[in-house]
C-alpha cells in the first residue's frame, strides 16, 4: 500500500463503525493543554476526556499531525525515528472500551493490511489482566506473544502506562509489535529487541486524572479509548522498507537532497546521515511554519529554529551552498497539499519564513565555526573543546555535539561530554517547566467542568443580565467578594467579549443587588469559559445571584473600528506586497492596530503612505460589512482567509467588507467601513526574519495622532528657524554641513594616527631578522587594532614583522598583535605570538593569523606581557625555521 492509501483505509475502516472523521489539529496546541506542541492525535480531544466538555460524538478517528521534539538528535541514524509524523488514532469518550479496541486493531492489521497474526507481539500494564483476556480470549494471540511491562522502563521513560507528561488524562496501554524477521535482531520478543520487533499501533485506555507531579490521583468520568498508530512505520512495514525513508512518504524527499547535492543515499554512512536530516526536518519544518509558527529563541519557534539551522547546517556537509528549503517544501506541499490544504493555501508564507531563516543561519554558521576556530587556537594539543563551547555551538550557533566532536578530532582534540551533557539536562529541565505553564488551575478547571461553554451575547448587545456561576479569589472559590478584592468570575451568559483572534478584552461594569465589579479584562478559559477578571468597586458579589452586565460601550466601538481597519490594512497589505503577505498576527484595541506579516525586506515609506492611501479610500467608500454564518467548507469555498493559529469547528464566522475582504473572524465590527473614519500608519518595523509588524490608530486616535504630527512639525520647523514648508531644506542644510565637519574630523584624526603610526616604527627592535614593536599605547580596541596593522604594513620586509601594542585601563589589560604575510609564511600567526602573554594577564588569545587580540582581569600585568613577546618571538621563529 502507498502511504495515501493506508492513510484512508484507516479512516474508511473506523469511519465503517460509526466514528466521525475528524480534521488534524493544528500543530500548535490549545493553551490549556500545557504542551509546546500538539504530540498526540488525543490533544484536541482533551476537554472530553477531563468532562470538562460535552462530545459531539461518541466515536471519533483522526490522521493527525504531530510533533516528538526529543528525537532530533537521533533523526537519521536508526531506521524509524521521525520529529514530525502523521497518528492515525481511533478515540471512544465514554462508549466502547478495551475488547473493542483490541479487537478492531486485530481485525485492521491482520485483515485490512494483511500482516500475518502469527508476526504479532503485544505489551500490556502489568496489572491489566482485562487488555490480556482481549488479546487472548478476544483475538486468540498466544500467551507467550504477550509482554507485561510497568508504569516506566530502566531509562525512567513512560512504558506502559500513557499521559500527556503534564496534567491531564492518562490511562494503561497496549502496545501492538511486528517482528520483522531474523535479519534485524534476535529472537524473543520487544524486551529483547524493538529493532526486530517494531511498535505500530499503542491503544490507550484512559481512564485515570494525572496531576502536574504525573502521578494517579483519581478516575475521570468515563472510561476512553485514545489509540497512536504511525503512519511512517505501518508504510514501512507494508511497503517492505528497511526504514521510514525509503517510504514513499519520505524517499521522495531524499531524493530532492541527493538532486541537489549530487550525493546518493546508501554510498556514505555520514551523507546518508545529512540526506535523512534534510527530508525529514525539511517536511517537519513545512508543517510548522504552514501552522503558524515562527523562529525564535524560545519555546516552539526554538525548536523550529534549530531544525532549520539543522538543514542549512547538513546542506554545507553534503556540499550544497545555496538555499536548500524552497525545492524541499515544493516537494512538501506537492506531495502532501492534498490531505492538508493548509500547506497549498501558506505556501509563500511557508517559503518565504523558511528562506529568511536559511539566509539568516548562513551567516550564524559562518559565525560558528569562527567560534570553533578560535577554540582551536587557544587549545593545547590533545586537550578537550569546554563543555560550555560545545554547548554554545549546539545552542545558538545550531551545531550537533557529534559534529563538534568531528571537527574537534580533525583538529586533535577532545570534546568535554560531561559537561555539555549536564547543561543540556538543565535545558531540558527548563523546557518541561515552559511547557507546563499556562496550564489553567484546579479551581477554574473545576467550573468549566460544572458550567460547560459560556453564551456570549455581546455581538447584539453591550449589556445583559446573568447568573453568577463562580467567584474565584487566589486561595480558591469563593461564595463572597467585597470592596477592594480582585476576582476572577463566570457568568451564565455575557456580553465581555473575551480576547481572541487578536482583539483585547472588553472592560466595563457588573452591577448586583449589593456591590459593582469594575470588569477590566474578559478571557477564555478551559472549556471555552469566558473568564471575567476584575475589582471589587462596592458592596459586595455573592456566588449564584443576579446581576446585569455593561460593557464599556465607547472602548467596544473604538475597538470595532480597529478590527474592521485591521482587515483592510490586510487586504491592502496583500494588493500591494502579494499574496505572501497573510497576517501572521496582530493585535486590536480601542482605536489602534498591530499587524504582522511575511515579506522578505522593510516596506518603504512610499510604499506605506500608498497603503493609507488606498485603506483609507476604502473607507471613505462607506462598502458594507456583513457578518454570517457558515460551515467551514463553505467559507473556504467562499474564497474566506482563515488565520494562521486559530481552530475553527464546523461552523465558523465570515466577515466581507465591501466586495474585496472577506475572512473568518470572531470579533466585533462597525456595520459600514465609512464608521473607521481614518486610518493613520505610524511606522513598520522587523520583528523577526522574514517578519514585519505594521502599527496604526484609527479614528479619532488617528486623528489625534496627526494633530500632535502637525503640532511637532511646526515646533521642530520652529527651532531650525523657518515655517514649516521650509523645514526639511533646512535639515538638509545643517545635515550636510554636520557631515562635512566630521569629514574634515576624520581627515584630522588618520593623520594623527599615520603620525603615531610613523613614530610606533621608528625604532624596531630585530628578531632573527624579523622586525618586531612591543610598545605600551594606551587608546581603545578599534584604535589599536587598525594602529597594529599599520605599523605591521610599515615594517614588513622579506624577514617578516610583528607588531603588540598593549594597554591597562580600568583594571583590565588590553593587547593586540600583527603578524606581517611575511612572518606568517615562517610558521608565526598572531595568536601563537600572544598566547604567552595573554596568560600572564588572565586571559587567552584568539583571532585570525594576522591579528589576534587579548584581554585579562589583570591590568597592572601588562608591561610584564609586553616583555614575554620577544622571547616568544625567538621560540616560535627557531621552530619555524
Amino acid at each position: 500500500m502507498e502511504g495515501r492509501e493506508i492513510r484512508a483505509s484507516f479512516l474508511r475502516f473506523f469511519e465503517e463503525r460509526q466514528h466521525r472523521v475528524v480534521p488534524s489539529s493544528s500543530l500548535i496546541p490549545p493553551p490549556e493543554s500545557g504542551l509546546l506542541l500538539t504530540n498526540a492525535g488525543m490533544n484536541q480531544f482533551i476537554p472530553y476526556f477531563l468532562g470538562h466538555a460535552n462530545p459531539p460524538y461518541p466515536r471519533a478517528v483522526t490522521c493527525q499531525k504531530v510533533m516528538r521534539t526529543k528525537d532530533i538528535e537521533i533523526v537519521g541514524r536508526d531506521a524509524r525515528h521521525e520529529t514530525f509524523f502523521e497518528m492515525l488514532g481511533n478515540f471512544s469518550f465514554g462508549d466502547y472500551f478495551k475488547t473493542d479496541a483490541i479487537r478492531w486493531a486485530h481485525e485492521l492489521v491482520t485483515e485490512v493490511w494483511g500482516i500475518d497474526h502469527d508476526l504479532l507481539w503485544v505489551t500490556v500494564f502489568e496489572q491489566d489482566d482485562e487488555a490480556i483476556a482481549g488479546w487472548v480470549d478476544g483475538v486468540g494471540l498466544a500467551p507467550d506473544r504477550i509482554v507485561r511491562r510497568g508504569f516506566l522502563d530502566a531509562e525512567g521513560e513512560l512504558a506502559n502506562y500513557w499521559h500527556t507528561h503534564t496534567a491531564g488524562p492518562g490511562g494503561p496501554c497496549s502496545e501492538i509489535f511486528i517482528d520483522r524477521g531474523p535479519k534485524y535482531g534476535p529472537e524473543g520478543g520487544p524486551d529483547v529487541d524493538e529493532e526486530r520487533f517494531m511498535e505500530i499501533w499503542n491503544l490507550v485506555f484512559i481512564q485515570d486524572q494525572v496531576d502536574d507531579r504525573l502521578e494517579v490521583v483519581g478516575s475521570l468520568p468515563a472510561k476512553n479509548v485514545d489509540t497512536g498508530s504511525s503512519l511512517e512505520r505501518v508504510a514501512m512495514l507494508l511497503q517492505g522498507a528497511e526504514n521510514v525513508f525509503e517510504t514513499d512518504l519520505l524517499r521522495p524527499l531524499l531524493e530532492v537532497g541527493e538532486s541537489l547535492s549530487g550525493k546518493t543515499h546508501g554510498h556514505d554512512p555520514a551523507h546518508d546521515v545529512s540526506l535523512k536530516i534534510l527530508a525529514e526536518h525539511g517536511r517537519a519544518t513545512t508543517f510548522l511554519i504552514a501552522d503558524g509558527v515562527q523562529p525564535s529563541n524560545e519555546g516552539r519557534g526554538y525548536v523550529l529554529r534549530r531544525m532549520l539551522r539543522r538543514i542549512v547546517l547538513h546542506a554545507r556537509r553534503l556540499g550544497i551552498e545555496h538555499d536548500v528549503t524552497p525545492p524541499i517544501i515544493g516537494r512538501v506541499v506537492e506531495m502532501f497539499g492534498a490531505t492538508y490544504p493548509e500547506l497549498v493555501e501558506n505556501r509563500a508564507y511557508v517559503e518565504q519564513v523558511a528562506e529568511s531563516e536559511e539566509e539568516r543561519f548562513a551567516g550564524t554558521l559562518r559565525q560558528g565555526m569562527a567560534l570553533f576556530d578560535a577554540e582551536v587556537v587557544r587549545s593545547e594539543p590533545g586537550s578537550r573543546i569546554p563543555g560550555d563551547v560545545v554547548f554554545k555551538l549546539h545552542d545558538t550557533f545550531g551545531f550537533p555535539k557529534e559534529l563538534t566532536r568531528e571537527l574537534a578530532e580533525d583538529a586533535g582534540l577532545e570534546i568535554d561530554e560531561d559537561l555539555f551533557e549536564a547543561l543540556m539536562a538543565e535545558q531540558r529541565e527548563r523546557a518541561k517547566r515552559s511547557a507546563r505553564k499556562g496550564r489553567a488551575d484546579e479551581e477554574l478547571a473545576a467550573v468549566a467542568a460544572e458550567s460547560g461553554k459560556s453564551e456570549f451575547v455581546g455581538y447584539g448587545s453591550t449589556e445583559s443580565d446573568a447568573r453568577v456561576l463562580a467567584l474565584l479569589g487566589d486561595d480558591g472559590r469563593k461564595d463572597v467578594v467585597s470592596e477592594g478584592d480582585e476576582v476572577r468570575f463566570v457568568l451564565d451568559r455575557t456580553p465581555f467579549y473575551a480576547e481572541s483572534g487578536g482583539q483585547v478584552g472588553d472592560q466595563g461594569l457588573v452591577r448586583g443587588e449589593a456591590g459593582t465589579v469594575r470588569v477590566l479584562d474578559a478571557q477564555f478559559g478551559p472549556g471555552d469559559v469566558i473568564v471575567h477578571t476584575g475589582v471589587v468597586e462596592s458592596g459586595e458579589l455573592r456566588a449564584g445571584e443576579e446581576v446585569h452586565g455593561e460593557v464599556d460601550a465607547g472602548r467596544r466601538e473604538a475597538t470595532a473600528r480597529a478590527h474592521t481597519a485591521t482587515h483592510i490594512v490586510h487586504w491592502t497589505l496583500k494588493h500591494l506586497l502579494g499574496e505572501h503577505a497573510r497576517q501572521a498576527g496582530s493585535l486590536v484595541g480601542p482605536g489602534r492596530l498591530r499587524f504582522d506579516f511575511p515579506h522578505h525586506a522593510p516596506v518603504g515609506w512610499t510604499a506605506l503612505e500608498e497603503a493609507e492611501g488606498i485603506a483609507n479610500d476604502k473607507t471613505s467608500s462607506d462598502d458594507q460589512v456583513t457578518i454570517y454564518e457558515t460551515t467551514f467548507d463553505e467559507a473556504r469555498n467562499q474564497g474566506a482567509i482563515a488565520l494562521f493559529g486559530e481552530k475553527y469547528g464546523d461552523f465558523v464566522r465570515v466577515v466581507e467588507v465591501g466586495d474585496y475582504s472577506v475572512e473568518l473572524c470572531g470579533g466585533t465590527h462597525v456595520h459600514h467601513s465609512g464608521e473607521v473614519g481614518t486610518v493613520h500608519i505610524l511606522h513598520e518595523g522587523s520583528i523577526g526574519a522574514g517578519m514585519r509588524r505594521v502599527e496604526a490608530v484609527v479614528g479619532p486616535d488617528a486623528v489625534r495622532e496627526i494633530i500632535l504630527e502637525r503640532d511637532l512639525l511646526r515646533a521642530v520647523a520652529e527651532a531650525l528657524g523657518t515655517d514649516p514648508k521650509g523645514a526639511l531644506e533646512r535639515a538638509r542644510h545643517y545635515v550636510e554641513r554636520v557631515k562635512q565637519l566630521e569629514a574634515e574630523q576624520g581627515r584630522k584624526d588618520r593623520e594623527q594616527q599615520r603620525g603615531v603610526a610613523e613614530q610606533l616604527a621608528s625604532d624596531p627592535g630585530v628578531v632573527a631578522g624579523a622586525r618586531l614593536v612591543a610598545l605600551q599605547h594606551d587608546a581603545p580596541a578599534d584604535e589599536l587594532r587598525t594602529l597594529a596593522q599599520d605599523v605591521a604594513n610599515r615594517l614588513e620586509n622579506p624577514e617578516g614583522a610583528a607588531v603588540v601594542l598593549a594597554t591597562g585601563q580600568d583594571g583590565k589589560a588590553l593587547l593586540v598583535a600583527a603578524a606581517s604575510p611575511n612572518l606568517q609564511a615562517r610558521g608565526v600567526t598572531a595568536p601563537a605570538l600572544l598566547d604567552p602573554a595573554a596568560k600572564i594577564v588572565g586571559g587567552g588569545a584568539g583571532g585570525k593569523p594576522g591579528l589576534a587580540f587579548s584581554g585579562g582581569p589583570k591590568g597592572e600585568a601588562f608591561a610584564e606581557a609586553l616583555r614575554a613577546i620577544e622571547p616568544r618571538l625567538e621560540e616560535l621563529l627557531r621552530d619555524g625555521d
